[in-house]
């Protein structure tokens, strides 16, 4: 037990404090389950297939209050868990489809805070309130979280390790993209055109940097 303390003590302090910056810039958090060994923990009855509320009516009670903060992280390593569907939906993407879209963002101009899993998940959080375009939908790997769903922040662990940020929010000033610009270039990497690599322009590049629906 004197390990597991002293780690629950030095991680804890650091997840407190990314749940502060977090707040700070209006995202509000949540505690989740967390990880010893394989078993998930924090709550009685803790769902085993990864991390999810510790709290009842757990979208109503997320919070930007840094004293609510400060008490739900100041003993348990929680998960940092911020409900989507207010502030910002996430897209998640499997890594390969993750990587060629940030590619197509960069290639344009568009800036984007992006996460990954160490299960393999991207994670693209936009602005709340677009539907999932139907050609992203019916590919396996990618979803929608809107409301009542929610998002695992870094750096919360899993059995596999640490979930990161590729992209900082703050290399994005905290702004979040329209969530048609990041479709398309998720629907532009699922294609797997060549242009992108080659620095070239589509049609769908075209309108990723425009904005122009088509």
């Amino acid at each position: 037990m004197q390990w597991w303390d002293s780690y629950r003590a030095v991680y804890g302090t650091e997840l407190r404090a990314e749940a502060m910056v977090l707040a700070d810039h209006g995202w509000a958090v949540v505690p989740g389950t967390f990880p010893q060994g394989e078993v998930w923990s924090g709550c009685p009855d803790a769902a085993q297939d990864g991390p999810c509320p510790v709290l009842d009516d757990w979208a109503r009670r997320a919070s930007t209050d840094c004293d609510q903060i400060a008490d739900w992280w100041s003993g348990l390593p929680y998960s940092i868990l911020l409900p989507t569907g207010l502030t910002f939906d996430v897209l998640e993407v499997p890594a390969t489809v993750g990587r060629r879209a940030a590619a197509v963002l960069r290639a344009v101009g568009v800036p984007v805070p992006i996460a990954a899993t160490p299960t393999g998940e991207w994670l693209f959080p936009v602005l709340p309130g677009e539907p999932l375009r139907p050609d992203l939908a019916e590919r396996a790997g990618i979803v929608l979280h809107g409301r009542g769903s929610w998002f695992v922040a870094p750096p919360s662990t899993h059995p596999q390790g640490s979930a990161h940020w590729r992209v900082r929010p703050a290399a994005c000033s905290w702004n979040l993209p329209d969530p048609f610009r990041v479709q398309d270039a998720l629907a532009e990497a699922v294609a797997q055109r060549p242009a992108v690599a080659g620095g070239g322009s589509t049609y769908r590049l075209a309108t990723v940097a425009t904005g122009v629906r088509s």
